[in-house]
């Protein structure tokens, strides 16, 4: 969770009350923050350094800070935050570039009209900044904010993509004109910036937002340009977020407002940008809405345990920033003001609900259930735990493998179309390597022995754990469309193949469940059927058949399969459906 670091005399003061460490420590742990530590700095004076929820992005700076704890003290009620019209909407916009849609397509805008910076709040308004850029933007991925002095800038503005050597400008806090390219070179050295490089260096067009008089303003995700520069003697603030989310964008500026907005002429206002797209879509930014979240009563009762009427916790809302109003006996409808984008439901509103009404008050008010049960560990886990001493019993050593893979891995490595099985992408993988989530425990295992080869042979590997399948059953799935199954993989890898070696790991297996081999296919006991397998060498595979159902395979990996994952020896493998193993075996009853 990101830690944000205060001064204490300056919060005090924005908070408008006094006190003690311990004092404060135990405010923040009533409004469900933390102090993390609390420094004594030579040049800053005591500083807290507060944890804060990730989902938090109001509360990333001292502004934010020292506003919801007045609210929650009671001290003031939340602002209501405006968009006031812009004053001249000819300039104030922001025009899109079809060539934007190759690296950053998103793009929106706000002016801060009239504000009066300090040292202090220009220095909070650039670390805000900087934790949206490592928060919610994915360290500039998902957005770039660029801050601009509008009095040096002239609009409407022109949001484009452009081959890098035909940008040029003087980036921020320098005095030499660079080419774009060639800036890029030379922030791959800097500390601070080489970072954010790869996120557009290698592609055919940089984005560059430029006034009507054609000066660069910035060159995002990078930099800005230093033309536009904001200073102590900024009076009017041009703020535009380019991106490749627009929602995420637009809670960034939302919260970038909310936080300054309040040292306006017009405190808590802002003038509005217009974004123009090329297929014709105007939008007007900063949105700045109010959302209505309908919330039941008795639902917020039943989460925290307490018995609250729509008057007692609409009130006690009140304190965390929600304005709420009873619309019915067991119903509020809550207005969710521009800084709370965290909350997305009603159980999120039952949190702020708990929160107000007091966690340490929790527990007088909490009722003994009506029944009494005796716990006990799941099923499925204690079966595998005790798969996994048998195995170990046997001399084979437990691997643990990612649960994420490379669709080759799964796929094209192991001889299997992937287009005939149920397996489930990831969206937005940060590598190649996590694609999707595995169907079968064999790839990581093979990977896992291919990192070993220099261990003395034979290397026998075994794994318990879960693969994902997808799956339209919404009981079996909860609604998310794929659900977990628990297999058991094992491995023989030595010069000879040794399919006897895993076949008698499998009668094991059998014994210890009390499974009898069965010679005439009944369906009491377990027998193994012939089948080829694409990833088995063929006629040297079998089906692994419990009580008449099919539950796993066992045989030869196939010479490609083995050569695939830079491996030089044959290797006979066993993977069965445990959890199926289960419920159809004495054990699951």
């Amino acid at each position: 969770m990101p830690t944000v670091s205060v001064n204490r005399a300056a919060l005090f003061k924005a908070i408008g009350r006094e006190y003690s460490d311990e004092e404060f420590d135990d405010l923040c742990f009533k409004f469900g923050l933390e102090i993390d530590d609390i420094v004594d700095d030579p040049d800053k004076g005591m500083t807290y350094k507060i944890e804060i929820g990730a989902n938090r992005y109001d509360l990333l700076c001292i502004e934010g800070i020292a506003r919801t704890l007045r609210v929650f003290l009671g001290l003031e009620t939340l602002p209501k935050f405006q968009v006031l019209p812009a004053k001249d909407p000819a300039q104030y916009k922001l025009i899109v570039k079809p060539a934007v849609a190759q690296v950053r397509p998103y793009v929106v805008g706000a002016v801060l009209r009239n504000i009066k910076f300090t040292q202090a709040m220009y220095d909070s308004f650039i670390d805000l900044q900087d934790k949206l850029h490592h928060n919610i933007a994915r360290k500039r991925t998902l957005v770039a904010i660029g801050t601009h002095d509008l009095d040096t800038i002239t609009g409407p503005f022109i949001y484009d993509a452009q081959p890098p050597k035909e940008i040029s400008f003087v980036p921020l806090n320098q005095t030499e004109v660079f080419r774009s390219d060639v800036l890029l070179e030379k922030y791959t050295q800097d500390l601070h910036l080489r970072e954010f490089v790869p996120i557009i260096k290698d592609k055919p067009v940089y984005p560059v937002i430029l006034d009507q008089k054609g000066v660069v303003l910035s060159l995002p995700p990078i930099i800005n340009g230093n033309h536009s520069k904001i200073t102590l003697n900024t009076r009017n603030v041009f703020i535009e977020c380019t991106a490749t989310d627009r929602h995420k964008a637009q809670i960034v500026l939302d919260t970038l407002i909310c936080m300054f907005s309040g040292y306006c002429e017009k405190p808590f206002t802002a003038e509005a940008v217009q974004v123009e797209y090329p297929d014709g879509e105007k939008i007007q930014y900063p949105t700045l809405q109010y959302r209505q979240q309908e919330t039941s009563v008795s639902y917020c009762n039943v989460l925290t345990g307490v018995e609250e009427s729509a008057e007692s916790m609409a009130k006690l809302l009140q304190s965390m920033s929600l304005s709420a109003k009873p619309t019915g006996p067991d119903t509020l409808m809550v207005e969710v003001p521009p800084t709370r984008y965290d909350v997305l439901h009603a159980c999120d509103v039952a949190e702020d609900f708990a929160v107000a009404y007091g966690y340490d008050r929790l527990r007088e008010d909490m009722h003994l259930p009506s029944t009494s049960t005796i716990g006990q560990e799941f099923e499925l886990n204690y079966l595998s735990d005790k798969m996994r001493l048998l195995l170990s019993q046997n001399n084979y050593i437990e691997v643990a493998t990612f649960s994420l893979c490379s669709k080759s891995d799964m796929g094209e490595k192991m001889k299997i179309n992937l287009d005939k099985e149920p397996w489930v992408k990831i969206g937005n993988p940060k590598t190649m390597d996590f694609e999707a989530l595995r169907i079968s425990l064999l790839p990581g295992i093979l990977k896992t022995v291919a990192a070993n080869k220099h261990v003395s042979l034979p290397l026998r590997m075994f794994e318990v754990a879960d693969v994902v399948v997808k799956d339209s059953c919404p009981i079996a799935t909860r609604g998310t469309g794929a659900r977990n199954k628990r297999h058991l993989c094992a491995i023989n890898y030595n010069v000879k193949a040794g399919m006897e070696v895993v076949q008698g790991l499998l009668d094991n297996i059998m014994v210890a469940l009390k499974v009898p081999f069965t010679e005439d296919g009944s369906t009491k006991g377990y027998y193994l059927e012939g089948k080829d397998y694409p990833s088995f060498f063929p006629g040297f595979g079998a089906t692994v058949v419990v009580n008449g159902s099919p539950v796993g395979c066992l045989g030869l990996i196939h010479p490609e399969v083995v050569t695939s994952f830079n491996l030089n020896n044959p290797a006979s493998v066993l993977e069965i459906d445990l959890q199926k193993v289960m419920e159809i075996t004495d054990f699951g009853h």
